[in-house]
């Protein structure tokens, strides 16, 4: 068994891309096996990349060129392994795609009109970033208000909104504001204990979405455990416990369902 501190997350990346022999393979394969939090990581970019590649299966081939590209790679460059001009040739070819793919993919509207399961904790850490730390003016609509807040953010989001009830955990509201959520309207929530740590909640809508499974991400300090239901992706984020802010996401997701 490898030692503790002898996988980094460079080896984890490698194994879940496939570039670890067989024996490095299985030394990653028996530290996931007493690493739960590194196990999961690995399964979100696996499920990540099986989001992606699904994505743009309808535009993925093989053209007749690429095995001469690798060759030529080859020659003029002899010291580079075959496994990294495979990576440079796909990424090269990843890169062209897409720009010639996304004005397909977005029509006429630049905002973008396909939003990935992997880009929602982006999202809702950078409205985490902007809005808890923010004193004075954090939301919009205050708790005072709260069945016009649901009305309003549920009438642009184009769906039934319910603000779910944090107070066993020890957290009120504080109220929401509407925020950009893959370039459309969507909803943020905030909340706040007795001490001023605060949450956020973020509600972004596409009918493109998948239901998936609760996924987390971590940035930082910053925890982010999201899920897809229907039309709908929900992201709660903070700078508490992994552990902390999952069972305030499955309370969240009990509520929103109810």
């Amino acid at each position: 068994m490898p030692e503790p501190g002898s996988i980094d997350e460079k080896d984890l990346h490698a194994y879940v891309d496939g570039q670890l022999d067989a024996r490095r393979s299985r030394e990653v394969e028996a530290w996931l096996a007493v690493h739960p939090e590194d196990a999961a990581m690995v399964a979100d970019w696996r499920a990540q990349n099986d989001d992606i590649r699904a994505l743009f299966s309808n535009y993925a081939h093989n053209a007749p060129c690429d095995r001469e590209l690798l060759s030529k790679t080859a020659t003029a460059r002899p010291g580079l392994p075959f496994r990294q001009m495979a990576a440079s040739v796909v990424l090269l070819g990843a890169g062209i795609f897409v720009g010639q793919a996304m004005p397909t993919l977005i029509g006429k509207d630049p905002a973008p009109t396909v939003q990935t399961v992997a880009a929602l904790p982006q999202e809702a850490r950078s409205a985490f970033l902007i809005y808890a730390s923010d004193v004075r003016h954090p939301v919009e609509v205050g708790a005072d208000e709260q069945e016009h807040l649901a009305a309003w953010l549920g009438k642009r989001l184009d769906h039934p909104l319910s603000i779910p009830d944090l107070s066993r955990f020890g957290y009120r509201l504080v109220g929401g504001r509407l925020v950009p959520v893959g370039g459309k309207a969507g909803a943020m929530l905030m909340y706040e204990d007795a001490g001023g740590e605060r949450i956020t909640v973020l509600a972004g809508r596409n009918d493109a979405n998948r239901t998936t499974s609760f996924r987390y991400a971590t940035e930082g300090t910053i925890e982010t455990f999201y899920w897809i239901d229907g039309p709908v992706g929900y992201a709660l984020s903070g700078e508490i416990s992994r552990e902390r802010l999952r069972e305030i996401a499955e309370e969240c997701y009990r509520q929103f369902e109810g």
